[in-house]
């Protein structure tokens, strides 16, 4: 297989991780172009023998922070949140419930969001995941338990931010006033 060939050949799962970065479709587009075309015009920094599909990750991981800070929108905001677009398939629960996973995996810290996404969706070891990220493979393994965890209580809390969000029980625990009197 080609060098060419085999850049093409990993497309699509550059694709689906720029999207899990980015939660945007054009920008994840434009980034796994992006990649691809830096991939081929520096092919002779690819060293035989190793692992493609993480120096494209890699690439791609660096062009994306680059992004970031010319954008300046590493935190994001919750009213153009990119789960604010998504609609769930009517009628099905499913689509709610990747709704609210998508929502708590944004609301992670960034760096743990990445470590997650590189181990647990495009299913790197620790060690690839180290040389994608540059960190070493105790600080991956200390993220990837900690977005774990984070996510955990993110989707325990629902998606109104608590289970009792909003009912008459918590109501009344906001219309209780302490009353002080003057002496």
């Amino acid at each position: 297989m080609t060098f060419e060939a085999e850049v093409i050949a990993w497309l699509p799962q550059l694709r689906r991780y720029a999207r899990a970065l980015t939660g945007d479709h054009a920008w994840a587009d434009d980034l796994v172009q992006d990649t691809a075309e830096r991939a081929l015009a520096r092919w002779s920094a690819f060293r035989p023998n190793s692992n493609m599909r993480a120096w494209l990750l890699t690439i791609l991981r660096h062009l994306y922070i680059d992004q970031l800070r010319g954008r300046r929108e590493i935190a994001v905001d919750d009213e153009s949140a990119p789960w604010r677009n998504l609609e769930a398939p009517q009628g099905e629960v499913d689509g709610l419930v990747l709704r609210d996973l998508q929502r708590a995996l944004y609301c992670l810290p960034h760096e743990q969001r990445e470590v997650l996404l590189l181990v647990c969706v495009e299913e790197l070891s620790y060690q690839e995941a180290s040389s994608a990220l540059g960190v070493p493979i105790g600080t991956v393994m200390s993220r990837l338990s900690r977005a774990r965890e984070h996510m955990r209580a993110l989707l325990a809390q629902g998606p109104a931010g608590g289970p009792n969000h909003g009912s008459e029980q918590d109501a009344h625990k906001v219309a209780r006033l302490k009353v002080v009197r003057n002496p």
